[in-house]
């Protein structure tokens, strides 16, 4: 699994604290400060027990090269009563905020994909995220010997609802799902995010193949099932409107804490079928294990799905839909070998080894039936860098 690490500055802001204590980790400190508070839920006025309460630190706007790209959170539970109390805060200025299931949270609130896309350095996007999430933030300055009282309000997210099956009438069982934000542009970017997880949204449908997305902000929005496969990129998506793709796709809006149930899909069983082949050298034959295989939309190149080749060279794309394709290979890598003549064969281990990458490729594919067993050979392989000892 590949770990886009761009969103590692942002991450800890959009992650709500996995396995926070309800009790302080960290003993009281006179050279630092505490935070402690109460969680109020917005819509009932009680208090919000055992919510997960975050602190993240203040974007201070400056290079931070030599130390952290940013500081660490700190969190914890609320008890019972909704209160919380964090101990041993570094002095500085923080954000809190606080999720709780049925309550929006940052993970799905926040439109990651816009803010990647627009700001392209790792203080500017961190910025970008809190600004967006400012109305559901408590500013806080933690001093040194001084503990500071705050008040978190949370709000009652959105869900929607509804059953997945297949057009026989069965049910679609442990389909997972993506939820699409529709942009300014008339766009969709994905809700959620993948970081250390294959799936932007971890929903899976049950076995009567119903499904429940919680948590969810105010919005419009589109929903796909995906049969089962190795990440959400591989997965053939089957979309609101029993449509392939999304843009095709019929939208929905949720206004704030708003329940809509029978939001369905339907999944059909013909018209699909299974693309596999294999990637070698044109050179020697050689199997190309390190490449990125795509199928892209014929009219418009939009990504339909996409793997990587294995140990073998080997691919496979299964259950896609009939039409017009773009059968594209990128970024595909190799080594060369430099072995002088008179070499003997003892000293093979010190050959210089040299990187190297091939051309991209694209392949037209008219899809009305299995296409299994193609062969693409690619080449020549253009030398990148010298990596001196390295294997073959």
């Amino acid at each position: 699994m590949k770990v886009d690490l761009r969103l590692l500055p942002i991450s800890i802001l959009l992650v709500p604290l996995a396995g926070c204590s309800r009790h302080p980790i960290n003993k009281p400190d006179e050279t630092k400060g505490s935070v402690s508070g109460i969680v109020i839920c917005a819509d009932t006025g009680k208090p919000a027990r055992f919510a997960k309460v975050s602190l993240t630190s203040a974007v201070n706007g400056k290079s931070q090269k030599g130390d952290e790209p940013l500081p660490s959170d700190v969190g914890i539970m609320t008890g019972i009563d909704g209160r919380f109390r964090i101990e041993a805060v570094r002095p500085g200025r923080y954000y809190a905020y606080a999720t709780l299931p049925g309550y929006v949270n940052p993970e799905k609130g926040i439109d990651l994909a816009h803010i990647m896309s627009v700001n392209h350095d790792e203080i500017t996007q961190r910025a970008a995220a809190i600004k967006a999430w400012k109305a559901h933030l408590v500013e806080v300055d933690a001093v040194a010997g001084r503990n500071d009282e705050i008040t978190i309000t949370i709000d009652r997210a959105a869900e929607i609802s509804g059953t997945v099956t297949y057009d026989d009438g069965s049910p679609a069982i442990g389909v997972h799902f993506q939820l699409l934000r529709k942009t300014e542009k008339n766009g969709f970017s994905t809700v959620g995010f993948r970081f250390f997880n294959n799936w932007s949204i971890a929903t899976e449908s049950d076995s009567h193949g119903h499904y429940l997305l919680t948590d969810l902000p105010a919005g419009e929005f589109t929903v796909c099932a995906m049969l089962p496969a190795d990440n959400e990129d591989a997965a053939p998506h089957f979309c609101l409107g029993d449509v392939y793709r999304i843009k095709d796709a019929k939208t929905f809006k949720l206004s704030e804490g708003e329940v809509v149930p029978g939001v369905d899909i339907v999944i059909p069983l013909g018209g699909l079928h299974s693309i596999s082949g294999h990637l070698e050298a044109l050179a020697d034959g050689h199997a190309i294990n390190n490449a990125t295989v795509r199928l892209l939309n014929a009219d418009d190149h939009s990504v339909a799905v996409g793997t990587t080749t294995d140990e073998d060279g080997d691919f496979w794309f299964d259950e896609v839909p009939e039409g017009s394709y773009i059968l594209e290979v990128s970024n595909a890598t190799g080594q060369i070998t430099a072995q002088p003549a008179a070499q003997s064969a003892q000293d093979n281990q010190a050959n210089s080894s040299t990187a190297c990458a091939y051309a991209d490729k694209d392949l037209p594919v008219n899809l009305k039936d299995d296409v299994n067993g193609l062969v693409i050979k690619l080449g020549p392989c253009v030398t990148r860098q010298a990596v001196p000892g390295a294997a073959n």
